[in-house]
């Protein structure tokens, strides 16, 4: 808990030239009696690229502070334009208003400031050496950026204002952060099976498509066999078939049956006789 809260804060004599001072009516309350001061300083950012040039204004010591609201005016000398680049000299920069206790800031508020020439003129045709005597400031008093730190104050010790540290929960952490290392080893384990899994299958499901096509191209030429010894069985049937019908003439015509035997026999009593008697055959 602070014991001094800033109320509020009124800048004054805005806006103004560049070389004339800062001025703030400055509002806060004490809660509880102070050992010490408090500590108000002002700083002028002269550039956003380095703080080397950054400038403390002023800064005052306020005190013995009672308790209750407090009101006071704080003023500040202007920056030195010698001290700030001059491609920064008319541009928008920063004012910082800052309060500390005993070393320690507890708030500080930021504003920002543009800095213009006072003519319209210079504004569209700035000469090639700023020209610091025409050169306004207007500070934007109604967008201040407080920043509110936690210190440690008179009543308080830094053991009750940082707890003090607790082993047991960070071995509890430390457990918890192993653990969790653990289930995502055990995760990535769990991916790299699957993945393997997956290839397992891939390779099955391969080897059975190539089965598949050998039994379909065994079974097509099993097919093919089977049709070309169909074809001539077909050819066999149907010589016995010519042998059956001749069979059943020869039933059916007895008679030409016999006649072509007895031709057959008189044809071999006729070559028996044509054939010629060896001497032989004579002397007997």
């Amino acid at each position: 808990m602070s014991i001094v809260s800033l109320l509020g804060i009124k800048v004054l004599n805005n806006p103004a030239k560049f070389s004339d001072s800062y001025e703030f009516e400055i509002t806060f309350e004490c809660l509880e009696p102070l050992k010490n001061d408090l500590e108000w300083k002002l700083t002028y950012v002269g550039s956003s690229r380095s703080l080397e040039h950054d400038q403390e204004l002023d800064s005052i010591l306020v005190g013995p502070v009672p308790v209750g609201v407090n009101k006071f005016i704080f003023s500040a000398d202007p920056p030195s334009a010698e001290l700030i680049p001059a491609s920064e000299l008319v541009s928008v920069t920063v004012i910082l208003l800052s309060c500390s206790y005993d070393g320690r800031e507890f708030v500080r508020v930021g504003y920002y400031v543009n800095n213009e020439y006072d003519s319209e003129e210079l504004r569209e045709n700035p000469p090639a050496k700023v020209q610091v005597d025409h050169i306004v400031r207007n500070i934007l008093a109604e967008k201040p950026r407080v920043t509110r730190f936690n210190i440690v104050w008179d009543n308080e010790n830094e053991g009750d204002f940082y707890p003090p540290e607790q082993p047991e929960v960070e071995e509890e952490e430390e457990e918890e952060e192993e653990e969790e290392e653990e289930e995502g080893e055990d995760e990535d384990d769990d991916e790299e099976e699957e993945e393997e899994e997956a290839e397992d299958q891939e390779d099955d499901d391969e080897d059975v498509a190539v089965e598949d096509n050998e039994n379909e191209n065994a079974k097509a030429a099993v097919d093919n066999q089977d049709e070309d010894e169909g074809d001539e069985g077909e050819d066999i049937g149907n010589s016995d078939e010519e042998d059956d019908e001749e069979d059943d003439e020869e039933e059916d015509n007895p008679k030409k049956k016999r006649k072509t035997e007895e031709s057959s026999a008189v044809t071999t009593n006729k070559e028996v006789e044509e054939t010629p008697s060896t001497p032989k055959d004579n002397e007997a």
